[in-house]
C-alpha cells in the first residue's frame, strides 16, 4: 500500500510544468521601449539645451535675450514632446507587430 501512495505522490508532482512555478527573470521593457526611452531623453536633452543661455556678465546690465522665442516657446515646447515620447515608450507594447 505504501508502495502505491508513493507512485502516486510522484505522478501528481511530475505533472506540473516546472517552467509555470518558476519566477521568470529579465526586463521589463523590451528593446523598442527602451528606444523610444532614450530617443524621450535626448529631446528632453535638447530641450533644456534651447533654454540654456541668455545671461549677463555684468549684475548691473539686464540682458532682454533671456526673453526670446526660442527660450519661452520653443524649448518648452520640445521638452513637452519629449515627455509625451517617455510616456508612449512605457505605454508601448513591444510584443505587438505593428
Amino acid at each position: 500500500m505504501a508502495k502505491k501512495n508513493a507512485l502516486k505522490t510522484e505522478s501528481t508532482n511530475s505533472s506540473k510544468p516546472e517552467s509555470s512555478s518558476l519566477p521568470q527573470h529579465g526586463f521589463v521593457f523590451g528593446k523598442k521601449n527602451y528606444k523610444f526611452m532614450f530617443i524621450g531623453l535626448a529631446v528632453i536633452a535638447l530641450g533644456f539645451i534651447l533654454m540654456a543661455g541668455g545671461g549677463s556678465d555684468d549684475p548691473n546690465v539686464f540682458n532682454e535675450d533671456i526673453f526670446s522665442m526660442r527660450r519661452i516657446h520653443i524649448a518648452p515646447m520640445v521638452i513637452i514632446i519629449g515627455f509625451a515620447i517617455e510616456v508612449y515608450a512605457i505605454l508601448l507594447n513591444p510584443n505587438s507587430d505593428a
